[in-house]
């Protein structure tokens, strides 16, 4: 094959494009159905990575439906799965921190991260069940520990009537919670969230004005995810 050059005899490289076509794509938010770890390489870098990994905790299995009686009401069954039996290697989580500048990662208590003087707290206000009180997420800012109330409580919620969120996965954070956390890093333009879910990070990238890139292994969920950014009241 006869070698490409340029105007001044220079090689060109061959254009290589991603081999992963979007699962949606409108607006400034792009998701991709495939595991992260193969997407991850293929990204330009972005400002900010805000995610939920898997705990590890065993999420996906069924526990949700099981917690009848803990002061919850009609829980919904979100099916079973295996994603959350196990957290993300530390090494993954290591190479996702490169594909932005500043990290926040949601459940960073679970994984053996560096110090840091920025935890985000979310007060889950539950009240008596099971569940825990709180959530962590690790950063890498430079500032104090910061907290932010919100109830998410079985099928009570901060806001109910119009404004209650319809939940499809059984990690669901609030949208609400995304947007604090973006309201974080004004100056954040792109915005990663490699485990999407049901796309929490990036209706509140949308609602911001900021872009956002998804990646969701489960296309039910990535469907869940097209299906919120589609609606216009975007909950």
């Amino acid at each position: 094959m006869e070698l490409q050059t340029d105007a001044v005899g220079a090689p060109v490289q061959p254009m290589v494009t991603m081999p992963f076509a979007p699962y949606y794509d409108q607006d400034g938010v792009t998701i991709y159905n495939a595991d992260c770890r193969k997407v991850l390489p293929w990204l330009d870098r972005c400002d900010l990575l805000l995610t939920d990994p898997p705990y590890g905790i065993d999420e996906s299995s069924k526990k949700q439906a099981s917690r009848q009686g803990h002061g919850l009401a009609n829980q919904r069954d979100y099916g079973e799965y295996e994603w959350d039996k196990e957290p993300p290697p530390r090494w993954f989580l290591d190479a996702a921190q490169e594909s932005a500048e500043t990290s926040i990662l949601w459940g960073g208590n679970y994984y053996g991260l560096p110090s840091s003087s920025c935890w985000l707290v979310w007060d889950k206000d539950n009240g008596t069940t099971d569940f825990a009180d709180c959530e962590l997420a690790w950063t890498n800012m430079r500032r104090a520990v910061r907290k932010f109330k919100w109830k998410w409580q079985g099928m009570l919620q901060e806001n109910m009537g119009d404004k209650k969120e319809h939940r499809v996965h059984p990690t669901q954070k609030p949208l609400a919670l995304m947007r604090w956390c973006l309201s974080l890093v004004p100056d954040a333009e792109t915005v990663l969230d490699p485990f999407a879910g049901s796309g929490t990070t990036l209706v509140a990238a949308r609602l911001e004005g900021r872009k956002a890139i998804g990646i969701e292994i489960n296309e039910k969920y990535c469907e869940a995810a097209a299906n919120r950014l589609a609606q216009r009241t975007l909950f």
